[in-house]
């Protein structure tokens, strides 16, 4: 027999399984008690009666725990909440720290918290899930030099810091392949 007609064969089948794939369309299943059957217009795949709610996010704590001539070193954590009865994945909290007493014009510090994917496949990733209802801290410890700003300085070391804290979060609900990605901007004085 010639190769050709199993080549075409096997062609055709693959181009039938896609066309089925195309025409049957995306199949949800719920994993809401009772199941759902009525889709929300225009809310891709959130079910009738179901509002997702915004991550919430508050600032735990600021703390400079060590400072030399040379440095400063501050700690800072964040607490992340989810609201709602499916879990979220969270992938990045990134953050600009501000001291507003000195100047509070330009950053001191600031940090990213977690990983975003680079790519289709990434081994090794950081990211964060939060159960429905739950919430995690996320820490984080930057290291400042000593910039010569001796007013700076003293406020740091007295522990009398105004803070400001501006960042953004992004996170996805359920999985990192399903929903659209979410971002939240948030501020805290402190």
């Amino acid at each position: 027999m010639n190769a050709k007609i199993f080549v075409g064969a096997a062609v055709a089948v693959l181009g039938a399984i896609l066309v089925g794939m195309l025409v049957a369309g995306p199949t949800m299943v719920s994993d809401l008690p009772g199941g759902v059957s009525e889709m929300v217009q225009g809310s891709g795949d959130r079910p009738a009666g179901t509002e997702f709610q915004p991550l919430q996010v508050t600032l735990d704590d600021i703390a400079v725990t060590k400072i030399t001539d040379r440095s400063a070193t501050i700690e800072i954590a964040f607490i992340l909440h989810n609201p709602n009865d499916r879990s979220m994945i969270v992938q990045t909290l990134d953050y600009r720290l501000f001291e507003t007493s000195v100047d509070g014009s330009s950053p001191l510090t600031g940090g990213q918290i977690g990983s975003r994917p680079g790519g289709f496949v990434e081994f090794g990733s950081n990211y964060y899930t939060l159960l429905s209802g739950g919430s995690i801290t996320l820490r984080n410890t930057s290291v400042v030099p000593n910039s010569g700003d001796s007013q700076l300085w003293d406020v740091l070391g007295s522990d009398s810091a105004s803070w400001r804290v501006t960042g953004d979060v992004f996170y996805n609900l359920s999985s990192m392949t399903s929903g659209q990605e979410n971002e939240l901007s948030f501020e805290f004085t402190h």
